[in-house]
């Protein structure tokens, strides 16, 4: 099975997500079975920010006992051999937020792409925050500055695509703007608040999961946008 966790935002260090985490936690230490769960962090839209990869690390490993590694390739050429080594390892990789723009088109430059892919196919967890929770659907509400105009906040974009989808993250802090462009643009959409994730299974979404904050459906019908909370998952 291939499975996404996306999660709409929040913050690791303060231990906001710490629920969502522990469910991504139990799906890594399920896929690993009697050995000891490994996870591999790519922090590329912070811009490879190592103080992101520690906290991730102390959280995972301190918290959760598994096993991490980070993957990094913006301030260096990445030698595909070795890094295939990291991928190959990994029970889980989760990828943090920042940039969404720079990230993808780093991914393409560096090669990683291929290599998240692979490992989507062998159904590795692919789990991420914000940025990393959005670039898999094929439309995403952004804030990288690399495709916003004067005096705009945020705008649409062009995702991988894996997800035939609309989303935002955030939704708690952009919902007035998003529902606005959903009115006007398409029938259906995900809202993520921070501290809420929501669970794709080969392509659909089965629920949600939530350390404090609500995934919305949001759909447009006779030009009126209605809401619902994504059904809770059990843990």
């Amino acid at each position: 099975m291939k499975t996404i966790v996306a999660i709409g935002g929040g913050e690791l260090r303060e231990r906001t997500t710490l629920k969502i985490d522990e469910y991504i936690a139990s799906l890594a230490k399920k896929r690993a079975g009697e050995r000891r769960a490994n996870a591999l962090f790519i922090p590329t839209a912070s811009h490879d920010f190592m103080p992101y990869y520690n906290t991730f690390h102390k959280v995972y490993t301190g918290i959760f006992d598994i096993k991490t590694d980070v993957a990094l390739s913006v301030f260096k050429e990445v030698d595909l051999e070795r890094m295939r080594g990291k991928f190959e390892k990994a029970d889980v990789i989760y990828v943090g937020g920042g940039d969404t723009v720079f990230m993808l088109e780093e991914w393409k430059k560096s090669g990683i792409l291929s290599l998240i892919q692979d490992a989507y196919e062998r159904g590795v967890i692919i789990a991420g925050l914000s940025a990393g929770a959005i670039c898999w659907f094929s439309d995403i509400y952004t804030d990288s500055t690399a495709v916003l105009g004067d005096g705009d906040k945020y705008a649409m974009f062009r995702g991988l695509g894996w997800i035939n989808g609309v989303i935002s993250p955030h939704y708690n802090a952009r919902m007035l703007d998003f529902d606005k462009i959903v009115c006007y643009n398409y029938d259906r959409a995900y809202g993520l608040e921070d501290n809420s994730a929501i669970v794709i299974e080969d392509g659909e979404v089965v629920g949600s999961i939530t350390s404090g904050g609500i995934a919305w459906l949001v759909e447009r019908k006779d030009g009126a946008l209605t809401k619902r909370e994504i059904n809770l998952i059990e843990q």
